[in-house]
């Protein structure tokens, strides 16, 4: 179930919309624009005056944030574009302000080893690590696999790493990481809270009961998982997200303000 505490954060804002840096020129290439809307359909997908509104916001994100290559990985201007660009895309109508309070990408060549401490109820402590495609450090980077990058933005799977990592972020802008991120004026709280507690409470029963389900069962590991891994859908195969859980689909489109169940092809939503 989602923390009852996250109740008291809703209804605080978010930047916004028409809170803007000052227009900068375009230094992104065409060619590299127009290839990357060829690699990405999630990105064709967007109608003329959102495509150029994301190109404005990759192009401030390339100028506030770091991005480079670890694990002898070399990123050229090109990957530095795709990211941004993807990073982009689930505050195009929040604005590049969402994106504040960290500043840097660390891109792998692959899966990466995330290692940390656990502290049990007893205050016993434990080392761990596992193998990750992504991971969001609160106030720190966003570390990403490239080949996760790669795989994502395609429209089919409802994978998108990028996604996924930038969700967690916004999730953090509240103070906790608890899949119960500010909501703006006009959103309630308490039917945030009662619609993704009741989804979460039914994901996990369908997977504790081993039941076949449409959405990464990943979503089931804790309610911000599920927060991020329902923006993956939400953004790549939203017909999913909606004929599961129509009430999270709904919220969403308030709290990212889109529709991309508008603009995707049916065939593929």
């Amino acid at each position: 179930m989602f923390p009852r505490g996250a109740m008291r954060i809703f209804e605080r804002l978010l930047p916004d919309h028409h809170r803007r840096e000052k227009a900068l020129p375009d230094s992104i290439d065409d060619g590299a624009w127009q290839k990357l809307r060829d690699d990405f359909p999630i990105i064709a997908t967007l109608p003329e005056p959102q495509t150029l509104e994301l190109r404005r916001l990759a192009g401030s994100f390339l100028r506030r944030k770091s991005i480079e290559g670890a694990g002898n990985l070399e990123l050229d201007d090109e990957a530095r574009l795709i990211v941004a660009a993807m990073a982009c895309l689930p505050v195009l109508n929040l604005g590049i302000e969402a994106c504040d309070g960290w500043r840097s990408v660390i891109v792998y060549p692959g899966e990466f080893i995330s290692r940390g401490i656990a502290v049990d109820e007893a205050g016993v402590e434990s080392q761990w690590e596992e193998r990750c495609s992504g991971e969001s450090w609160e106030r720190g980077p966003i570390v990403l696999s490239w080949d996760d990058i790669l795989a994502s933005g395609q429209l089919e799977s409802g994978y998108n790493v990028v996604i996924h990592e930038i969700a967690h972020k916004l999730d953090m802008r509240s103070g906790d990481v608890n899949g119960f991120p500010l909501l703006h004026p006009g959103m309630d709280g308490g039917s945030w809270y009662r619609d993704f507690s009741a989804a979460f409470e039914d994901f996990c029963a369908r997977t504790d009961a081993g039941l076949e389900t449409q959405i990464d069962p990943y979503a089931a590991e804790s309610p911000d998982e599920f927060f991020a891994v329902v923006s993956e859908y939400f953004f790549e195969c939203p017909a999913i997200l909606k004929g599961c859980y129509p009430a999270v689909h709904d919220q969403l489109m308030a709290y990212y303000r889109q529709d991309p169940l508008s603009r995707i092809p049916s065939n593929i939503a």
